[in-house]
């Protein structure tokens, strides 16, 4: 009797062990995304403060703040799938004007028949000695030669004075910068690589905002900008909030007409379940189907090192912009149209 209930829990064992490993073989795979969407991030390692143009030739260029020093550019065809090209710089080439200073949230141009990158160049802390900088190429992938700084903070009288954006308007060019101490705006030469003689900045937005771009749609000037802590990890608290105003230079107000001179604004992109740190947003893109596209970095909580490379879909209702639950998408989307 002893053998033959032996014989018949090890048959039963056996039974078991084959179905749990059937069970784990037909086990269905997490979904992939389809060839026609794609998942966030669309790039997995850190590429912070994305700044994105399409170039001469066709392709999109994205350039980063330098986790990869001497600042990444990467390249893509719809703005989901990105390979790594180079670097705007060498060890040999990099800007030197802030001693062991970092290289920060670049912004790229195409005018007077050259590619035009504006940086930033801090360390933290350095709210006085940061700056701005200037750099140009033929090529959207470089090399890139320095032209030096534009100002620092202590000769321009603005703490902080990071994050650039460049925009032209009605044959003047201008600079956008600032990160906490106000937003500013003055204008630059036309070759766009010093500040016009005699030219006054003028401030634009309120001490709660940094990384600054603007767009102009349908009359109106919409202001982007993130508000705060960008690099704290999974407890970063970095939110993209806009503005807009009938003038470049203001005043940019939110939905009830009150100013982001006085910090107000409206709420675009959050935190969700996933991810955290939802700022520092790049250039819209505009696909083949007339839809807007943003770029941004976050923090993955799956996996918190570094910022990833986030893109979401922009919808514009009544005059103003909104990315889908206010928050990066999750699970698989549509793909741009190229």
């Amino acid at each position: 009797m002893k053998l033959l209930f032996f014989s018949f829990f090890l048959i039963a064992a056996v039974f078991s062990a084959c179905a749990c490993s059937n069970n784990e073989e037909t086990k269905p795979e997490p979904d992939e995304p389809k060839k026609d969407e794609y998942t966030n991030p669309v790039v997995d390692y850190s590429l912070p403060d994305p700044t994105v143009i399409k170039a001469q030739d066709g392709y999109f260029y994205l350039y980063a703040t330098e986790d990869i020093r001497n600042t990444p550019i990467h390249r893509s065809t719809d703005l989901v799938d990105w390979e790594f090209m180079a670097t705007a710089f060498t060890d040999n080439t990099r800007p030197t004007f802030e001693p062991n200073g970092g290289l920060w949230a670049p912004d790229i141009n195409y005018f007077n028949g050259q590619y035009v990158l504006y940086y930033s160049m801090s360390v933290w802390g350095g709210e006085w000695t940061c700056g701005i900088g200037v750099a140009t190429a033929s090529k959207p992938q470089g090399p890139f030669t320095d032209h030096g700084k534009l100002f620092r903070s202590n000769e321009i009288d603005v703490k902080n004075s990071i994050d650039p954006f460049y925009m032209e308007e009605e044959g003047t060019k201008y600079l956008f910068w600032g990160s906490f101490r106000g937003i500013y705006a003055i204008a630059l030469s036309d070759d766009g690589l010093t500040i016009k003689p005699g030219a006054e900045k003028q401030q634009v937005a309120g001490t709660a905002y940094e990384a600054t771009y603007i767009y102009k749609k349908d009359g109106f000037y919409y202001l982007f900008a993130s508000i705060g802590s960008c690099c704290n990890g999974i407890n970063s608290t970095y939110t993209t909030v806009v503005g807009r105003s009938e003038n470049l230079m203001g005043p940019y107000r939110d939905k009830s007409g009150q100013g982001m001179i006085d910090n107000h604004h409206e709420l675009l992109i959050k935190g969700n379940s996933r991810f955290v740190g939802t700022g520092h947003n790049a250039e819209i893109v505009t696909d083949d189907n007339n839809d807007d596209w943003i770029l941004y970095h976050a923090v993955d909580k799956s996996k918190p090192e570094g910022r990833v490379l986030m893109l979401d879909k922009l919808q514009w209702d009544n005059g103003w912009p909104s990315v889908a639950t206010n928050s990066p998408a999750l699970g698989s989307v549509p793909r741009p149209k190229f």
